[in-house]
């Protein structure tokens, strides 16, 4: 006879409790989430792929590509579609000024400079905002088109919760073209293999780099705006920890691995939601569960899941 322990027999209290509507309506959530992960995470994962290090700022591009749509919404009064593109070129423009200033003059110099200049671009974005926005929480405008509920089924599901993986799906088919299919997306991976013999076959290794920050931060855009509309509130303090959670995602998959960053972004998404409904009493420690994740995939393959072992040339 086997006996469940109390928090064991409320897990399966829970599924035998949950219909099949509820069941389906925590994946469509627990996806779109993961999705958004997924998107940002490719941009971590990009810059890490070609130049071996993190971008701490990028969780505050997403950041402010969230203010810059709430301003051309609401300010500007710019129609959203239009304010979308808008939003996709400034973060990208953000993300070049960033690294060029930030990371270009450091490109020499040993990886602890490289990784305090990360880390003193995320302060300065975080406190820029802060400085020019305020920090009253603000809220993002509401796109009707986006924000209303469709019905399938007993399923009530949110128009930008359809919209979101779309995105995430069509934006990595995109990326992964660009790789594997063009000159830009060969220097790329030239670049990521050695960046000295990029180099000497005549790759422009400072252009590569600004259109990687340039792709990276178009990811983070579209993922900023979506994230916007999904959960609108809005302060300069928004990236910090869905940030640190894409991140998270992107070493789970495996850093470097694009694949492997969407991999992560889903396993933190699905995870986090459905902890949530078969344990609602755990609700409080959600986003503890992407540490737990990662302490125990790193543990048995600390490449990550998709990652490979590489060695560094001294």
């Amino acid at each position: 006879m086997i006996i469940y322990g109390g928090e064991e027999m409320e897990f399966f209290q829970a599924i035998r409790n949950m219909s099949a509507s509820s069941l389906a309506q925590h994946f469509v959530n627990g996806f779109s989430l993961g999705s958004l992960y997924a998107l940002i995470a490719i941009g971590y994962t990009m810059v890490y792929g070609i130049l071996l290090m993190i971008n701490f700022a990028h969780a505050d591009i997403v950041m402010m590509a969230c203010y810059f749509a709430f301003f051309g919404i609401t300010v500007f009064h710019i129609p959203w579609y239009i304010t979308f593109v808008g939003v996709i070129i400034a973060t990208a423009l953000l993300g070049v000024l960033i690294e060029r200033t930030a990371y270009r003059p450091l490109r020499e110099a040993p990886k602890n400079s490289v990784l305090i200049s990360a880390i003193g671009a995320s302060f300065l974005l975080e406190n820029l905002a802060n400085y020019l926005f305020s920090g009253r929480p603000l809220r993002f405008p509401e796109i009707p088109l986006l924000s209303q509920n469709i019905a399938v089924g007993e399923v009530q599901i949110q128009a930008i919760c359809l919209v979101i993986p779309v995105m995430t799906f069509l934006s990595l088919a995109v990326l992964l073209h660009i790789v594997n299919n063009t000159k830009t997306g060969m220097a790329m991976r030239a670049v990521s293999k050695d960046y000295e013999i990029a180099r000497v076959m005549g790759v422009d290794i400072d252009k590569i780099i600004s259109i990687t920050f340039i792709i990276g931060s178009s990811l983070a855009a579209i993922g900023a705006f979506m994230w916007g509309v999904r959960y609108p509130g809005i302060t300069p303090y928004l990236g910090v920890m869905p940030g640190l959670k894409c991140f998270i995602a992107a070493v789970i998959g495996g850093i470097g691995n694009i694949k492997g960053a969407v991999l992560g972004g889903f396993i933190l998404g699905l995870g986090e939601i459905f902890i949530v409904a078969f344990f609602p009493q755990l609700s409080g420690y959600r986003d503890a569960f992407a540490f737990i994740v990662l302490i125990i995939i790193l543990f048995y393959k600390p490449t990550g899941l998709l990652g490979v072992k590489t060695t560094e040339k001294v």
